[in-house]
Parts: C-alpha cells; sequence; structure tokens
C-alpha cells in the first residue's frame, strides 16, 4: 500500500461497498487505494476539461438557433 498522508471517512452505498471490496481483493489494491486513484482520474478529468475551456475562450459564440440553421443549411439534420 502507497504511503497516505491525510485519513478520512468516507461512506458507501452498500452495494457500492461490496462491488469496492471485491475490486479491491481482485486487484491486490487496498479500497483507499482504489479511492485514491479514482479521485485521481476525476481530477484529471476536470483539469482537461478546463484546459479546453481556456483553449476556445477566445471562439466567437453562436446561439442556439444559429446553429440549428446551419446544420439544416448544410444537410446535418
Amino acid at each position: 500500500m502507497s504511503t497516505l498522508s491525510k485519513r478520512s471517512t468516507v461512506y458507501f452505498e452498500p452495494g457500492i461497498h461490496q462491488a469496492l471490496k471485491l475490486k479491491a481483493a481482485s486487484s491486490d489494491l487496498s479500497l483507499s487505494e482504489l479511492v485514491d486513484e479514482a479521485v485521481r482520474l476525476l481530477m484529471s478529468e476536470d483539469q482537461e476539461d478546463l484546459a479546453a475551456f481556456s483553449d476556445r475562450e477566445n471562439e466567437k459564440e453562436i446561439s442556439y438557433e444559429a446553429l440549428l440553421n446551419d446544420l439544416k443549411k448544410h444537410g446535418k439534420i
């Protein structure tokens, strides 16, 4: 098990907890390691989303109506 520096209590629905315990046992990881990995993945996805928003912040905005009209004009809908 990796050395984790903080401790926290997390509550799971019984079925989720059982699934995590089975996953931990079958993957030779602790439940804490699984949760830590899942949280890291979630935060990494958030970081990617924020970077994508930042990359597109200077793009011209288009209304939903204009988007639909453009899609129709180009035979997409």
